[in-house]
């Protein structure tokens, strides 16, 4: 596959990198830039990137992804794989231009659309992810829509070019149906070599630069975006296997060693649990549909950015020979959304959270107060931790990346997600003697964190920080069954994953015409830029 830099933004790349290192560029009238340096071909790469979890689960919830011509997908509604990859490696500014095979199509033909990607590019020197996009409006409202290197996320390029953050773009919005994921944290981008490279050219060094790719050896030079020499990595908002989209709190800092050594079981002296329900619906209730906001209290904390929350004052038991823990957190969180008339057709409160493990499985369990209806020890949550082994570090028990899953019950608390929807994943830290020191933040699991936050995210007047999210009709929901009375009504999809919990009759009616509406003014706008 030849390299390809038919966008302007590589020429000035090329061009900024060149005067960067004093270097001799030419620039052509027809926008190539030819340079100095020596550049060694590539192949056998992949490239693996998940676009954003929440775009996956609003196609995979009203349509399907189709992956061919040397893509694949993930199980599980996972990342994208494109295999193939060949190009370039510049060996005089340690950067690489590399084309990947595969086809991507998603499409809904309830929601009438088709998004086919090929051609995705991974340009290191730009710090971006290009695609050749095609977008189909299958009611033939609005007119095909094509795009050659569409600039769909920049990244944040490190040496081992593995879970890459990356932010969407403006393009990415408009290709992908919604405004809302310009400038959003996109998942992580992994680009690897899988075949070796074949013995090309003499066997004596370059003095230029390195004779192998920097991702094969990290002796390697790091390879580096436009005039940088040693770019600074940042977290990204979601991972596939490291992270999601919510701001962390580090949980490996060794703490201070206390003064005694706890036994080895029992009362859990104090402790911090981080979770952040889940992504798409945070995003979701500040987002422009529910025009909510999210507020914590009782001593929770929510981190920066709509982020995820971190619950304190850990109380309950421990016995690290049986490998088991039951801890209860202090703190609320409440979600309120569909104002209308003065009353909310989305309020929804949790507290008093519960974590238990025998052996890394468990449940999170949670008092709910669903439109003024209490229900207590809801279990919210299946957990699954890495290791079923609980070991205690200077009198602290940190168990982080805890995968969590909805249960039956969370499904009637949630709404639209069925039950085995993973959920953002948990994580603690627990102190088993007075004079032990937690870590910052206590438990990360890949998405708490203390943040700080002033305790509220979003607006009533609808917009707020969320980032997540996309375009769609109305589909209708289920109701929401708390403590046997049902509360629920019709919740319109908002294009990011469509929890519903607990949406009266009367709101879930204006949330429909109010969705409806939406769809009908993305018709237009699409029309309007179809005609200039």
């Amino acid at each position: 596959m030849p390299v390809r830099r038919r966008r302007s933004t590589a020429l000035a790349a090329a061009v900024a990198t060149a005067t960067a290192l004093g270097a001799t560029a030419l620039v052509t009238l027809g926008g190539a830039a030819t340079a100095s340096a020596a550049e060694t071909p590539l192949t056998g790469y992949e490239l693996t990137w998940g676009i954003k979890q929440s775009y996956r689960t609003y196609v995979g919830m009203f349509g399907s992804f189709t992956a061919s011509e040397g893509a694949t997908q993930a199980a599980g509604n996972g990342a994208f794989t494109f295999t193939g990859g060949t190009g370039t490696y510049d060996t005089s500014v340690h950067t690489l231009d590399l084309g990947f095979k595969g086809k991507l199509v998603s499409a809904s033909a309830a929601h009438q659309f088709e998004v086919t990607l090929t051609d995705v590019r991974f340009d290191s020197g730009a710090g971006e992810i290009t695609a050749d996009v095609t977008t189909v409006d299958t009611s033939g409202a609005t007119p095909t829509k094509k795009g050659d290197d569409v600039p769909l996320a920049t990244v944040d390029v490190t040496r081992t070019m593995t879970d890459m953050a990356t932010t969407l773009t403006t393009e990415a919005g408009e290709y992908l149906g919604s405004a809302s994921y310009a400038g959003a944290a996109g998942d992580p981008l992994t680009v690897v070599k899988k075949t070796p490279e074949p013995t090309t050219g003499p066997t004596t060094e370059p003095t230029t630069g390195p004779s192998v790719e920097p991702s094969t050896d990290p002796t390697d030079p790091e390879p580096t975006g436009t005039g940088s020499t040693e770019p600074e990595p940042t977290d990204p908002q979601t991972t596939p296997a490291t992270q999601d989209p919510s701001p962390t709190a580090s949980t490996s800092t060794s703490p201070t060693a206390p003064a005694s050594t706890a036994p080895a079981k029992g009362e859990i002296a104090d402790g911090t649990l981080g979770w952040g329900v889940k992504e798409s619906f945070r995003a979701y209730v500040v987002g422009t549909i529910a025009k909510g906001r999210v507020t914590v209290s009782g001593g929770a904390v929510q981190a920066a950015g709509n982020g995820a929350f971190t619950f304190k004052d850990a109380t309950g038991t421990y016995d690290t020979d049986a490998d088991r823990l039951t801890a209860t957190f202090k703190g609320a969180v409440n979600f309120k959304g569909h104002q209308s008339g003065g009353t909310y057709g989305l309020d929804l409160t949790l507290s008093n959270l519960k974590a238990t493990l025998d052996g890394g499985t468990g449940k999170l369990t949670a008092d709910v107060n669903s439109l003024g209806v209490r229900t207590e020890g809801v279990v919210l949550a299946d957990l699954k931790a890495k290791s079923g082994d609980l070991k205690a570090d200077k009198n602290v028990i940190t168990v982080d990346g805890i995968a969590a899953t909805v249960t039956e019950a969370g499904a009637k608390v949630f709404g639209n997600y069925p039950a085995g929807t993973a959920l953002d994943p948990v994580g603690l830290s627990v102190a088993l003697s007075d004079d032990a020191q937690l870590p910052d933040g206590g438990g990360s699991g890949t998405s708490g964190g203390t943040g700080g936050g002033s305790g509220t995210a979003g607006g009533s007047t609808g917009g707020g920080t969320g980032t997540a999210g996309g375009t769609g009709s109305t589909v209708g929901g289920t109701g929401t069954t708390i403590g046997g009375s049902i509360r629920g009504g019709s919740l319109a999809s908002t294009g990011s994953d469509i929890p519903g919990p607990a949406l009266g009759a009367a709101a879930g009616v204006a949330v429909v015409v109010g969705a409806g509406a939406v769809y009908a003014t993305r018709r237009r706008r699409g029309q309007a830029r179809s005609a200039e």
